[in-house]
Formats: C-alpha cells, sequence, structure tokens
C-alpha cells in the first residue's frame, strides 16, 4: 500500500454535521489533583465542577477550558464503579470524545441504523439556563462518542455542573483547540474501525500511510486519517505492523491494556512561545538530535519561523502542497507510557507531518528502550 491522499469532498446531503470537539472526558484516579496538573503545567482554567455537592454520588468531575477547548477529569468514588473498573484496567485515559452537533437526537439515530451500537440513550438535561440534549455511541477500545447539542443552553457547562471558582488560574499557554484526536487499536483492526467511520459516520479516508512511511530499524505502524465532511473533526487510526521490535503501539496496547486514545493534538498560533511555557511548567517532550535540522530547508523548503528557536526547542517541520506545519510531541503524562498531547501549528498544511515520521519514532524508540520495552 503506498500513502495516498483522497480529495476530501463536502457531501451535500451531510447526514451528521459536526461542528467540532465539544470536550474530551479522562476517567483519571484523581480528578482534583490532575485538575491541578492540567491547569499548572498546560494553563487550563477552571470552568465547572459536578459531584456529590451538586447532586452526583458516584463520581467527581472538574471541567477546564483554554479558548475552545474543554477538558473534563472524572475519578470514581467507590470501588465498585464502572469509571473505577476502567481506571483499574487502563490507568487515566481517554473515555468520551464528545462532539458538537446540531440534533444530538437526530445523530444518535443516524449513527445507529448504520450499525452504531448505543452507549447513552438520548436524553435531555434541564435547568435555569436551559436544556442540553445528548447521546452516545461506542467506537474503538472502551472510547464513546457523545454527540452535544447545547444551542438552547447558557449555563456554564451543561446541567448537573455548577461553576467552579478557584482562586488558582495560571495563565493560559496558547492552546486553542483539538487540531485530531489518534486511536491506536489492536493487530488488523484499523480498516475494520475505517470503515465503521465511513459507514456510520459519514467519514473520509484523507490519508493513508504504511509500515514503508513510518518505520524505523526496529519498527513499525500504519495508519489511515479519517475526517468528517469539513474537516473540523480528525481521527487518525494507528495499528502495529511486523518488524524487528515492539512498536510504539504495541507498547501503548500492552501497557492500556486495550485499545484507546494514543494523544490528543492541540492547535497553538505560536507554537515556540506555548512549548517555552509548558517546558517552563514541567511538561516534558520528545527530542530529536540536532541532526534533525542540517537539512531542514531543502526538506520543507522557506519558513518564516528563526531555525535556532526551533532547533532548541526540538520542534519538528514538515510541509505539504498547501504550507507547512510546526509540531512537538510530549513524553506521556502519566507513569503508564500510554497518552500523550502533541502541540501542532498549521502554516496552511493540511497534512501531519510524515516527513518527521522516522526521527520521532526514533526517538520514541529511545524512550521505549529506556523502559526496557523496545
Amino acid at each position: 500500500m503506498e500513502t495516498s491522499t483522497l480529495e476530501k469532498k463536502e457531501t451535500k446531503t451531510d447526514f451528521l454535521p459536526l461542528h467540532g470537539t465539544d470536550y474530551i472526558e479522562l476517567y483519571v484516579g484523581n480528578a482534583k489533583q490532575a485538575a491541578h496538573y492540567y491547569k499548572t503545567a498546560f494553563g487550563f482554567q477552571s470552568l465547572a465542577y459536578a459531584g456529590p455537592e451538586t447532586g452526583v454520588k458516584d463520581r467527581s468531575s472538574y471541567v477546564l477550558i483554554q479558548n475552545k477547548m474543554r477538558l473534563v477529569l472524572t475519578s470514581p468514588l467507590h470501588s465498585n464503579s464502572p469509571i473505577a473498573d476502567h481506571h483499574r484496567k487502563h490507568g487515566d485515559g481517554v473515555k468520551v470524545l464528545a462532539l458538537m452537533v446540531e440534533d444530538a437526537y437526530d445523530a444518535f439515530e443516524q449513527t445507529t441504523k448504520r450499525g452504531a451500537t448505543s452507549s447513552l440513550q438520548p436524553k435531555t438535561l434541564t435547568d435555569a439556563n436551559g436544556e442540553v440534549k445528548l447521546s452516545g455511541i461506542k467506537t474503538y477500545g472502551e472510547v464513546e462518542h457523545y454527540f452535544i447539542e447545547r444551542k438552547n443552553y447558557n449555563g456554564v457547562f451543561m446541567p448537573g455542573y455548577v461553576e467552579w471558582k478557584s482562586a488558582y488560574n495560571p495563565e493560559p499557554t496558547g492552546l486553542l483547540y483539538v487540531d485530531h484526536c489518534v486511536g491506536n487499536v489492536g493487530w488488523n483492526q484499523m480498516n475494520p474501525w475505517v470503515k465503521f467511520y465511513e459507514d456510520v459516520m459519514g467519514f473520509k479516508n484523507i490519508l493513508s500511510f504504511d509500515d514503508n512511511d513510518i518505520s524505523t530499524e526496529y519498527s513499525a505502524l500504519m495508519s489511515k486519517v479519517m475526517s468528517n465532511g469539513n474537516g473540523y473533526v480528525k481521527f487518525p487510526i494507528n495499528e502495529p505492523a511486523e518488524g524487528k521490535k515492539k512498536s510504539q503501539v504495541e507498547e501503548y496496547l500492552e501497557f492500556y491494556e486495550g485499545e484507546g486514545v494514543q494523544h490528543i493534538a492541540i492547535a497553538t498560533k505560536d507554537i515556540v512561545s506555548t512549548v517555552k511555557q509548558l517546558m517552563a511548567r514541567g511538561v516534558e517532550f520528545l527530542k530529536v538530535p540536532s541532526s534533525y535540522y542540517e537539512d531542514l530547508f531543502e526538506r520543507v523548503g522557506k519558513i518564516e519561523e528563526d531555525i535556532e528557536p526551533l532547533k532548541e526547542l526540538g520542534i519538528l517541520v514538515d510541509s505539504d502542497d498547501e504550507g507547512y506545519l510546526l509540531q512537538l510531541f510530549s513524553k506521556p503524562v502519566e507513569d503508564r507510557p500510554t497518552m500523550f498531547f502533541e502541540i501542532i501549528q498549521r502554516k496552511g498544511a493540511k497534512s501531519f507531518g510524515k516527513g518527521n515520521f522516522k526521527a520521532l519514532f526514533e526517538a520514541l524508540e529511545r524512550e521505549q528502550d529506556a523502559r526496557g520495552n523496545l
């Protein structure tokens, strides 16, 4: 299979209009402490809270916001909880990728009649600030998609939550919105999930990478990028490929104990500023050798940025026919080598950094080797 780019076309009758990512919910061991970490390290701000004080008896949820990105951190209050079971198996990880829709009830009907399995029957939540309609379907692993309709709601987040007021709100770091979320699935499961997104959600496969594109001396993987019609929601899907040693996807599947979200890519308008702030706050990033920058201009063409700050911070650059992008990947943000973050700035490019794959994956392998997992 060769790398291919498929033309992205708007369908005249989009049966599942999506307006972007509404929020991402992580199940974590201690939501209060996790919220402190994401505020301190990433610059998120306090937004909303739900828990025993608001009538929720089985969990505590803290909602954080930075520009258009909302992060929900949820932990269980008892050991006999599905949330506790999820965390016991996977550690901290993404449970819900919530999508903004015009009609949550219709989104549920359209996807389930096309083969999706329900995870949340359509329901309407109301309070003095209006109503939020939501529904949900299952996807790979234990990840779920929620469809959120909030056009008739003026509250802080949704009914059941109250405003979370905090005296501690570190400055934001320039994170804007979710650019894409990458899922890791098991052997020979990429194409079935590609078909799921095509058939059930009307997505298109806009890019494909095989083991010739994403490989090093030791390991390889395959990936296909799925996008909705307007490009607001993109889900690359990875699966392992045969190699001499264990790939990063295999390591993830082993330690996450199943399929799940590998990383969340967040957009910024100034990656140098954002990364400097994140590093100063303790976020750790992968590093590539300085030799990566020796032929940078020959590989990607002219860029507006000074190369020295990019080299100092380890920021990667790649280009396509429409421009270029700058990107950097964090190390895993928990003890298990599972979920991490990508910081990305697009200067016209619509691609996903194919030219950086070799350098990136060699950096990942150095981390795997240090953990004894290569």
